[in-house]
C-alpha cells in the first residue's frame, strides 16, 4: 500500500518524499538486496525451506529429552508392537477360528463315561426272617454316539468357516488403521513444529520490527502508530507462541502414545518434493475398486453369508437326525439278592430322532433369520455406497492438494518477490515497517501453509487406498523416502 505522504531515514514526518533522491537510491541498492535481506535489513527472515526446516530439529530437540531419530516406517514398527487396538483385532482373530473347530467337533464321534460308587444298607423283612445286609455298588458306563446324518450341523460348519474370514478381515483393517492413525499423527507433529517455527520466524521479524519503529520514533522518523502497530503484534505473536508451543507438545505426545516409547527427532518432508498423482487417474476405477474391495463391504457381504446360511440351519433344524449309538456297561452287586455279581453289558444301534411339534418356536426362528439376512443386505448396500462416497471424497481430495501444492508454490515466489520489493521500497521510503511486516508474514505463512498442503495430500493418499483395502506397508514405505532427516 502506498502512502501520499511517507516517512523513511531520509524524510521528515508529514514531508513528501524527494522522488528524484528516492529513484536514485532504489537503483543503487536494487543490486545489493540480497546481501540486504540476509544481514543488513531492518528484519532478518528466513528466506528458504530448507532453513526453515533447520529450526525444526531444534525445535523438537527443547521439548523431548530423548534424542533417538527414527522415521515413518520405524514408528510404524513400534506401533505394531504397542496399539491395543492392533492387539485387541489379533485376540479376536484368535478366537473367531477356533469356532471353526467347534463345529467340526459336532460333526465328529463323542465319548462319555459315567461311574458310580456307592455304599447300601438294605433291611428286608421276610416271613422267615428280617435280613439286614450293606453292601458297594459300583456301576460304570461308556457310551459313543457317531452323528451319521445332521445337516444343520453342516450348516454350523461353514458358518464357523466365514466367522473365521470375518476375524481375519477385521485384523487386516485394523491393521489399515493403525497405518492411516500412525501416519496422522506422525504427520500432525511436522505440522505442528512448522507452525511453531513460523511463528518463532514472525515473532523474530516483529521484534526487530518493534526495535526498528521504536529507535525510528525517537529520531522523529517515523510516528507513534507504527510503534503501537509493532508492539500489538508482538504481544500476538507471544500469546501465539504459547499456543504453538502446547500444540507441538499434545501432538508429540499422541504419537509417543501410539507407539508406546518417547519420541525424538523426527524425520520431515524433503524441500521441493514432487509429489505424484493417484494412478489409476480415473475417479470410476477407484469407486468401483472400493464397492467390491473395501474392507467394510467385505465385512458386511462376510455377514450377509452368516445370515443366509443361518436362515438353511434353522430350516434344516426340524429335519431328521441319524446317530450311531453304541454303550457299554459294567456293574458289581446291582442288587442285594446279587451280591458278588459281576455283569457286562454292551449295545450298538442306530438311533433316528425328528421334532414333530416345537410349539411355533422352528418356524420363528425361521423368520427371524430371513429378517437378519435381508437386513445384512440392506448393510450390505449401504456399506458400498458409503466406501464409494470415501473413494471419491478422497480422491477428489488428492488432486485438489495437488492443485493448491502448484497454486501455493506459485505463491511462495510471489511472497518472495513481493518481500524484497517491500524491503527495497522501505530503504528508499516508499514502504513503511508495517509494509515489510505483513510481506514477511504473508511469506511465512505460505510456506507454513505449503507445508502443510503436501502433508494432506499424502494422507490424503493413503486414504484413498484405504478406501479400496489396498494400503499396505510398501504404501508407507514410498512416502517414508520422501523423508529426511532436519
Amino acid at each position: 500500500m502506498k502512502h501520499p505522504r511517507v516517512t523513511g531515514p531520509w524524510s521528515l514526518p508529514g514531508r513528501a518524499p524527494n522522488t528524484r533522491l528516492m529513484r536514485a537510491e532504489f537503483a543503487s541498492k536494487r543490486q545489493s538486496s540480497s546481501q540486504y535481506l540476509s544481514s543488513r535489513g531492518p528484519v532478518r527472515f528466513l528466506s528458504s525451506r530448507g532453513q526453515l526446516l533447520s529450526l525444526i530439529a531444534v525445535t523438537t530437540l527443547a521439548f523431548s529429552a530423548p534424542s533417538h531419530a527414527f522415521d515413518l516406517l520405524q514408528a510404524y514398527r513400534l506401533a505394531q508392537a504397542n496399539d491395543s487396538q492392533l492387539a485387541a483385532a489379533k485376540a479376536q482373530l484368535e478366537a473367531a477360528r477356533e469356532k471353526v473347530p467347534q463345529a467340526q467337533a459336532a460333526l465328529l464321534p463323542s465319548v462319555n463315561t459315567t461311574g458310580t460308587l456307592s455304599r447300601r444298607f438294605e433291611d428286608v423283612d421276610r416271613p422267615t426272617g428280617d435280613l439286614n445286609t450293606q453292601y458297594t455298588l459300583q456301576n460304570y458306563n461308556v457310551q459313543l454316539t457317531y452323528p451319521l446324518y445332521r445337516l444343520q450341523n453342516v450348516e454350523t460348519l461353514e458358518q464357523s468357516r466365514v466367522q473365521a474370514q470375518v476375524g481375519e478381515t477385521q485384523f487386516a483393517q485394523a491393521g489399515q488403521d493403525l497405518m492411516l492413525r500412525l501416519a496422522q499423527a506422525y504427520f500432525d507433529v511436522l505440522v505442528s513444529q512448522d507452525n511453531l517455527t513460523t511463528i518463532q520466524a514472525q515473532k523474530r521479524a516483529i521484534t526487530e520490527q518493534l526495535a526498528a519503529a521504536k529507535r525510528n520514533f525517537e529520531v522523529g522518523t517515523a510516528t507513534v502508530t507504527d510503534q503501537q502497530e509493532a508492539q500489538a503484534r508482538f504481544d500476538l505473536a507471544v500469546a501465539q507462541e504459547l499456543a504453538a508451543n502446547n500444540d507441538v507438545e499434545v501432538k508429540r505426545a499422541a504419537l509417543s502414545q501410539l507407539i508406546g516409547r518417547p519420541i525424538g527427532v523426527l524425520n520431515v518432508l524433503r524441500p521441493g518434493v514432487q509429489l505424484q498423482s493417484p494412478e489409476p487417474s480415473r475417479e470410476l476405477d477407484w469407486t468401483g475398486a472400493a464397492r467390491d474391495s473395501n474392507y467394510a463391504v467385505q465385512l458386511a457381504r462376510l455377514n450377509a453369508e452368516i445370515a443366509r446360511r443361518e436362515i438353511e440351519k434353522q430350516r434344516l433344524s426340524t429335519n431328521f437326525n441319524v446317530d450311531l449309538l453304541s454303550s457299554g456297561a459294567h456293574s458289581r452287586n446291582a442288587a442285594f439278592n446279587s451280591i458278588n455279581v459281576f455283569s457286562t453289558t454292551a449295545a450298538v444301534g442306530i438311533q433316528v430322532t425328528k421334532p414333530l411339534y416345537t410349539g411355533g418356536g422352528a418356524e420363528s426362528r425361521v423368520r427371524e433369520a430371513l429378517a437378519s439376512h435381508q437386513k445384512s443386505i440392506s448393510d450390505l448396500e449401504s456399506a458400498r455406497r458409503t466406501a464409494e462416497l470415501a473413494a471419491r471424497q478422497a480422491f477428489f481430495g488428492v488432486n485438489s492438494g495437488l492443485a493448491q501444492i502448484r497454486a501455493l508454490e506459485a505463491a511462495e515466489k510471489s511472497s518472495q518477490l513481493a518481500l524484497d520489493s517491500n524491503l527495497l521500497g522501505y530503504q528508499v521510503g516508499v514502504r513503511i515497517n508495517i509494509d515489510v511486516l505483513n510481506a514477511q508474514q504473508q511469506l511465512f505463512t505460505t510456506r507454513r501453509d505449503l507445508s502443510r498442503a503436501r502433508y494432506d495430500a499424502l494422507i490424503n493418499g493413503l486414504r484413498l487406498k484405504t478406501t479400496t483395502g489396498s494400503l499396505k506397508e510398501e504404501d508407507l514405505g514410498t512416502v517414508n523416502a520422501l523423508l529426511v532427516a532436519p
